[in-house]
This record gives structure tokens, sequence and C-alpha cells, in this order.
């Protein structure tokens, strides 16, 4: 076809469009010139071949609607979902939601990344101010002059994988011949970087959470088991075995598009169990007590099936993930330290690693998949040690734990067994006054106790004022 211009436009029919039903076809322009008429019959016999070959486009949709369609078909988690559907919705609909399939090329994606990485917002480099609020209204302090915030390499890698995905199932399709993402180059990946508190931090964090002995006891099982805050927020008493030691992570917590709770699967599928130590178990035994007796004063029953950790006085509604975080998230902003909830996890893993437990046995209890390729990548090289010697080790790792002044005594507690020994022996005489305590380490030898357990007994005499204590000093008893 000839066009006022000289021009020649190749039309070469391809078959129904998938998406709208109507026919389509192939279309390019030739610019005029000497040769235009031959460079129009290259251009309608390459058509030719691609539809012979059914290697053609068979659809003039915009990747808007590719990723409606690939929305409802991918078999993915309901969390990823929302998560693919929040960075498409904010960052790739706005910008290249309109284009046509057959436009997209890697050019326009990498030049995409760049600009995402530049500003996540795709100012442009102009300047603007940000408002308060849209629409006509008064400035004030809160609209303030735009600074440039890159989005993370990490993101924009996840936006380039959503992308992929979406676009290889537009090939299998036959929407598109090749897939631009296979061809363009997202940002290099980021050098992993856990930043777990120290172990004075820790202390500080343990110390500060027990004002409230359930919140700590919930902080407390965060740091000795790895376990994620969705995890936390979705455990019930029957997943907890105290007998045996033995914790067992089967469901994870989550907010739906609407806003409410909802459970699903662990975020690998697998069901886990994780062994605790004394200690751990002695804080989730203290933590039934208040359980039952506030059941009491409700004069309700307790049900295997209420949660362990709960804004409810019969424990019978989880926590919402994003209340664990920003309950965290205060709780480290009062201490001065730069921490979130997702790093006590990386402290668990670490202070494994750091006491020779083997990466297998570490993943195992993080629930990393992969046999441990995660772990390994993320945290270090190959150890040694068994999944009961990583309790025993986290435990005696862990800082003391604080005594809630209101939390009920259970006399057969080891640190107030080995409390109560002691107290004995001061009082009978036995251990006379100046005389010096056996070491934290030889107590918890004689009594099979962590250190932790051993050393939270002589707190307990030096709080009745029975015994000195003295940082760099033995223990003696008080004169």
């Amino acid at each position: 076809m000839e066009l006022p211009s000289g021009s020649l436009r190749v039309r070469v029919y391809a078959g129904v469009d998938p998406l709208t039903g109507k026919r389509h076809y192939l279309t390019e322009t030739v610019p005029a010139g000497r040769n235009a008429q031959r460079e129009a019959e290259k251009v309608r016999t390459r058509f030719l071949n691609e539809v012979d070959e059914k290697r053609n486009p068979r659809t003039r949709a915009t990747l808007n609607q590719l990723l409606d369609k690939w929305l409802d078909v991918a078999d993915i988690e309901p969390t990823t979902r929302m998560g693919y559907g929040n960075k498409l919705n904010k960052h790739v609909r706005p910008v290249l939601g309109k284009l046509s399939l057959n436009r997209l090329d890697a050019e326009t994606l990498e030049s995409f990344y760049a600009s995402l990485r530049r500003c996540r917002d795709r100012c442009g480099g102009k300047a603007s101010v940000t408002h308060r609020m849209a629409g006509e209204h008064t400035c004030t302090a809160r609209c303030r002059r735009h600074v440039c915030k890159p989005l993370s390499a990490s993101s924009v890698r996840q936006i380039h994988w959503i992308l992929s995905g979406a676009l290889s199932r537009a090939v299998r399709w036959r929407w598109i011949a090749v897939n631009p993402a296979a061809q363009a180059e997202p940002p290099a990946a980021p050098h992993p970087d856990p930043q777990p508190p120290n172990p004075t931090d820790a202390a500080r964090i343990i110390t500060e959470s027990w004002r409230d002995p359930d919140w700590g006891a919930l902080v407390w099982l965060a740091m000795t088991t790895g376990a994620r805050r969705g995890e936390l927020c979705a455990l019930r008493w029957h997943h907890l075995d105290l007998a045996a030691g033995v914790l067992t992570l089967r469901r994870s917590a989550y907010l739906d598009a609407n806003g409410e709770l909802q459970e699903k699967d662990t975020k690998t599928h697998q069901q886990r169990r994780v062994a605790l130590d004394p200690e751990t178990v002695d804080v989730l035994t203290e933590l039934h007590a208040r359980y039952v007796d506030r059941l009491a004063q409700l004069d309700a029953t307790a049900d295997p099936a209420d949660y362990v950790f709960s804004p409810e006085p019969d424990n019978s509604r989880g926590y919402r993930p994003d209340t664990i975080t920003q309950r965290y998230g205060r709780l480290a902003k009062r201490l001065g330290i730069d921490s979130h909830i997702h790093a006590l996890r990386h402290y668990s893993a670490t202070e494994l690693i750091n006491a020779g437990v083997d990466v297998r046995t570490v993943a195992g209890r993080l629930g990393h998949g992969g046999g441990g390729t995660t772990t390994l990548r993320v945290y270090a090289a190959w150890l040694s040690e068994s999944d009961q010697r990583a309790a025993g080790t986290l435990a005696a790792r862990m800082p003391p734990r604080p005594v809630a002044p209101t939390q009920p005594t259970l006399a057969d507690s080891p640190y107030r067994r080995i409390a109560k020994d002691l107290r004995e022996q001061i009082r009978s005489g036995r251990l006379a006054r100046g005389a010096r305590l056996p070491a934290i380490a030889e107590l918890a030898t004689a009594h099979r106790v962590s250190v932790g357990t051993a050393h939270r007994a002589v707190l307990l005499l030096a709080e009745e004022g029975l015994v000195n204590l003295a940082r760099g000093r033995r223990t003696t008893v008080a004169g």
C-alpha cells in the first residue's frame, strides 16, 4: 500500500488476536526512496516467514494486559501475589503499562531500571515539591522539596524477575516471539550483609522487652529459634512439646488484600521441628502459667488451639505481623539501637555459626531451603555440630533473662532450685560470711544446667542481699 508521502506500508494477515478476538495484522512502514518497493517486498517476505514458522507476535496487547492475564493464571502464594501487585502498580504500570508488547525491548527495560536506581519517583532530575496532599491546598512545612531516593538494587532485581516471568509466559502463549527481559541486564545482586545485634545490644533488648514478660518471651523465642515473625504470630500451644523441649513450626500468619489476618504454610511449605534449650523451656512454661492464670480469672478453660502470643487476654487471636515489627522497632528506637525484628533471626544464625554449629543444622533451624545454600551464601562456610548442640550452645550465649517482679513463682524452675540450695548453705553456715561461691561455670556443671540458668540463680540471691556481686571478682557471701 502506497502512502501519500511516497512511503510504503506493508500489511500481512497474522490470524486472530487471542485477547480481542479481532483480525491481527503485522504492519511496517518503509520510507520513500528509490529502493522502497524492494525493501517493502523484503519486509513482506519476512512477515510471511514469521507467520509460517509461527514466530510472529499474535497480539497488539499492552504490558498492562499481559500483567493482568499473567497474575490471573500464575500459581503463586497470596503474599507473593500481593507483593508483585504492589511493585507493579507503584513502579511498572505508570511507566510501561500502556506500551505495546512488540515495542518492549532490552534497551527500554534497562533505561527503566536505571531511572529507578536514580529516583524511585522517576523525577527525571527536575526540581519539585512533595506535597502533603493531592489537589489544591495551602502548603505547610509538610510540603517539602523533593529529594531523590533511589530504589535499591534488590528491589529493581525483583521487578526484573517479575517482568521476566510474565514475558516468558507471553512467549509461551505466542503473544511475542522473544522475551526482552532475557536480553536485559538487571543491577548486580547486592552482597549479603546481615546486621544482627551484638551481644551487648541483645542483652539490652532482652532487658527492655521483659518489662512485659509476655512480650519478652516472644523476643526471647525469636532470638533462640530464629523463627520468622509470621511463624511466631501463628504459633499455637499444641505446636509446643515442653516435656520433650521441641517446637514445631507449621504455619505462618499474613494479612490479605483486605487487611484481614490469615494463615498459610511456612515460606518453604514444610514444617520444621526446632530443639529448645532448658532455659527457653522455662520461659515458655512460665508464659503458659500466666496464660492459665488469666483464663482462670475469666472463668475459661485452656485450649491447645489458642495462640501462644496474643493481644487478647484469652489468647483467642494472634498478633498481626506488622504489629510485631512496629513494637520491636519502637523498642529498638528507645534503646538507640538500629535494628528490626528480622535481625533477631540473623542474631540466632550468626551466634550458632560463630559457636561452630554446622550450616546444615543452622539451615534446618531457620527453615532455609536448598540444603543450607541460602545460609551458606548469607552467613558463613562449613562447620560441624548437631541440632541439640545448637540449642545448648545458643542458650549459653544468651544474655541473662531478667526476672519480672510480677511474674508467678515456679518453685521447680532449675535456677530457683540452685538458688534454694545455695540459700540453705548460707543460712546453715556451710557458706560463711565472706566465703566465695563456686564459679558460675562450676555451678552450671554441678547442676547440669546452662551457664545462663546458673547466673540467674546467683542474680536472685544478689537481689535478696545474700551475696555480693562485683564485676571481675568472685561472688562472695554478704557480711
